[in-house]
């Protein structure tokens, strides 16, 4: 099933980096998770890997929108695996491991990352 993006709510730009040293972009789009198509009422979230092989437009599915959202994040996570290994390159986001894809509060103590405020 062919998927639209629709609109953009999260982009992060990560770097291929070859054997030799060598940058290549590529681009990781996440789009608004909308209602499914299919009856039932579950949702879907629109997702786009650019600049690492396939670009099509695939989704994830949730029960509602965050769980959608959440499964695309941990989606892109395997796909940016694979399809780095297969390219042979590997891949760097400010030099932080899982590409910042991954949230774990330990990480940063007990304050969100960049030192920002805390949720309300």
């Amino acid at each position: 099933m062919a998927y639209a993006i629709g609109e953009v709510v999260a982009e992060r730009r990560i770097d291929a980096v070859a054997e030799d040293g060598g940058r290549a972009p590529v681009v990781v789009r996440i789009g608004k998770p909308v209602p499914d198509t299919l009856p039932g009422g579950d949702w879907c979230c629109p997702h786009q890997i650019l600049g690492l092989g396939d670009e099509a437009v695939e989704a994830s599915f949730g029960v509602d929108s965050l769980q959608a959202f959440l499964l695309c994040v941990y989606s892109l996570r395997l796909k940016l695996g694979e399809r780095a290994e297969a390219a042979s390159v590997r891949l760097d986001w400010l030099g932080q491991a899982g590409l910042g894809l991954d949230v774990d509060p330990e990480l940063y103590g007990s304050a969100p990352p960049g030192g920002g405020r805390a949720a309300r």
